[in-house]
């Protein structure tokens, strides 16, 4: 069964492959047929193309080049439609004023884009059209009708070009429309920029915000003044209106300022010479530099910031920079630093710590205002400023014990007082050590030794105030040596242990301590003591022993003794009343408890003597002739001692002893001035 199935699948296959066969054998026969025919056809395409070939060379060139043709008059066609454009754009411009200024803007906006479309494409059309003109020339093609085209269109896009070029270097609408908008910039700003009639001092007397008007530009001006600049940034044409800006917000700011009168900052450096005039000068300085910085230059710094905002950083800050300069920032420096060359003087110290508190206080404004790379001329000006201050400052007060010693030479003072040296020195320490004074010497010294790479060390300051004390008490040992009368020697270290002890209380007081005090309250009792014993101890000796003899031993005392020691006392106490009637008691309780311990010593002693005196020569009227002095005006000579008079600084300048502080302060300026001069 299986064999039988095998044997008909070989069978099937053999028929296959035959039929496969003859069908193989048929499609040979037709292809050969198919090969006659195609070598046929073969050679009769050969004859046709030689035929055509010389119309077909030709046509092929037309057809190469006509795409270079439709490249060149597609960007000319472009370029001559913008130029009708920009045409139409340039007769707006010239005929339109700026009132509607977005329109405006818009217009120079497009103009300046057709502008820059031909810039780009005018002269690259020329060129391809040029390229074509010059390849159909070359192919043989000079007077078809679309060669001739080209070379009128080629022609009139030259002469456009020239036309242009001409008009850009005329100025050209762009231009004159760039001059518009700067116009209109500038009369913006004028018409915003009015400034507000007020007394600048007395309306800024009370906060920063109070005093600081709002902007003198509204939203809508402010609005138009940032367009005109973006569009002007734009296209490189700042720089007329930054002109403007800084010319028109600089004669604001000086007239604010000018409300201020400040012609003292122009005076000549030898009026800084005048204690008087130099303290009224800085006080207005400091008033005048605080309203500038705070109320002036911060509002024109804020209205830069807003105008120039949307062109950049660096544009607001040199315009704010030359305002700030051409305003007036300068002089008010230049003031400090003439100030700070003027001669030595203690009161130059005070004041040198007066200026820079005001430039300390001032110093995040300025850091805020001044600190960007355009304001370097005021940032150098400044520097200056603070490094004369600070190095002034400290040298002055370095030098001051050393000042207070030389005056070691002088004279005392012939009255016995307390020399004007010792009140202004220990006054003057009293102001240092103050609140007001001693926070700025401590920055300035921890300043000027941080310059020297040292550091300040704790206490440097007072250690220079002892030592100044210290150069006053060696001052006060070598004078009283210098009296030849002991009794003024004993009242003058009186008066000046008394003066230290009536610094209780006081800065100087608490700084030197209370041991310092007591000491001071012990040797004022000790020289007043002997004040009392070397002087109307002696003279009381005399009259005081009559007195008692008289009291004991009546009847034994010689009239003739009695007549003579009375006598000798008038002398006596007319010789002492003459010497000591211009010796004075500075201080007024020390003068009212000398002047008692006197009378209480005299008086009383004297009364008794008088009235024994009287009681033995009732019936002698010729003895009443030695009676000089009644009680009453004995008690009121005495009481007119010590009483400030006239006295005399050293050897020269007379001066009162009821003292204006004032006046004590320009003889003991003008004195140390000398000396720290010479040194």
């Amino acid at each position: 069964m299986a064999e039988g199935q095998g044997v008909k699948s070989l069978l099937a296959a053999r028929d296959l492959l035959k039929t496969s066969l003859d069908k193989s054998r048929a499609l040979g026969l037709e292809l050969d047929e198919t090969s006659l025919r195609l070598d046929t056809v073969g050679r009769r395409l050969l004859s046709l193309e030689s035929a055509l070939r010389p119309v077909s060379r030709k046509k092929c060139t037309f057809l190469a080049i006509g795409d270079h043709i439709d490249c060149a008059i597609r960007p000319a066609d472009a370029v001559l439609k913008v130029f009708e454009s920009v045409r139409e754009l340039e007769n707006s411009l010239l005929a339109s004023p700026c009132s509607n200024l977005s329109c405006y803007l818009s217009t120079v906006r497009k103009l300046e884009q057709a502008l820059r479309f031909l810039s780009d494409n005018c002269l690259l059309a020329i060129q391809w059209l040029q390229g074509v003109i010059e390849l159909l020339e070359d192919n043989g093609m000079t007077n078809e009708r679309y060669v001739l085209n080209l070379k009128s269109s080629l022609s009139i896009l030259q002469d456009l070009q020239s036309s242009e070029m001409e008009s850009r270097r005329d100025g050209g609408a762009l231009s004159i429309a760039f001059d518009k908008l700067e116009c209109e910039f500038r009369q913006l700003l004028t018409e915003d920029s009015v400034p507000s009639a007020f007394d600048p001092l007395t309306e800024c007397s009370a906060t920063k915000d109070a005093c600081v008007p709002s902007s003198p530009f509204p939203a809508s001006a402010t609005q138009k003044l940032q367009a005109i600049l973006e569009r002007l940034n734009m296209s490189n044409q700042l720089e007329s209106c930054i002109d403007a800006y800084v010319d028109v917000r600089t004669l604001n700011a000086r007239a604010r300022l000018h409300a201020l009168h400040l012609e003292y900052l122009e005076s000549p450096t030898s009026q800084f010479d005048d204690e008087k005039i130099i303290e009224s000068d800085l006080e207005r300085w400091s008033k005048h530099l605080q309203y500038a910085v705070k109320h002036v230059f911060e509002h024109e710094r804020r209205l830069c910031m807003q105008v120039f905002e949307k062109v950049g950083q660096e544009i607001w800050t040199r315009c704010f920079a030359m305002i700030a300069s051409r305003s007036g920032i300068a002089a008010f420096l230049q003031f400090g630093s003439k100030f700070t060359e003027s001669k030595k003087s203690p009161d130059k110290l005070l004041n040198l710590l007066k200026v820079f508190a005001v430039l300390d206080d001032l110093r995040s404004d300025f850091t805020q205002l001044f600190g960007t790379k355009s304001c370097a001329e005021i940032q150098t000006l400044t520097r200056a400023l603070i490094r004369n201050v600070v190095h002034g400052a400290w040298e002055i007060f370095w030098e001051l014990s050393f000042q207070v010693e030389l005056q070691r030479q002088s004279s005392p003072p012939s009255d016995g007082s307390v020399p004007l040296l010792v009140s202004f020195v220990t006054e003057y320490c009293n102001q240092l050590l103050g609140d007001k004074y001693r926070p700025t010497m401590i920055q300035v010294l921890v300043i000027h030794q941080s310059w020297k790479h040292e550091k300040y060390q704790e206490g440097q300051f007072t250690n220079q105030i002892y030592n100044i004390v210290k150069e006053i008490g060696l001052n006060l040992d070598s004078w009283s040596k210098a009296y030849h009368n002991r009794e003024l020697s004993f009242l003058f270290m009186m008066n000046n242990h008394n003066h230290f002890c009536n610094l209780k209380g006081t800065k100087l007081g608490d700084m030197m301590g209370e041991s310092w005090l007591r000491a001071h309250e012990q040797y004022k009792d000790y020289y007043s003591m002997l004040y009392l014993k070397e002087s109307w101890g002696k003279l009381l000796a005399p009259i005081a022993q009559a007195a008692t003899n008289l009291a004991a031993e009546e009847e034994l005392i010689d009239r003739d003794l009695l007549k003579k020691r009375l006598k000798a006392f008038n002398e006596a106490f007319d010789d002492m009343y003459d010497k000591q009637y211009n010796w004075i008691i500075s201080d007024e309780d020390l003068r009212e408890m000398m002047s008692l311990r006197v009378m209480q010593a005299i008086v009383p002693i004297y009364g008794s003597y008088i009235k024994k005196y009287r009681t033995t020569f009732t019936l002698d009227d010729s003895a009443n002739r030695y009676i000089k002095h009644s009680v009453q005006s004995l008690e009121n000579m005495l009481r007119s001692l010590f009483q400030p008079k006239h006295r005399k600084l050293g050897n020269s300048q007379s001066v009162t002893t009821n003292y204006p502080i004032d006046n004590m302060k320009n003889v003991m300026t003008s004195q140390l001035y000398l000396t720290l001069t010479a040194a």
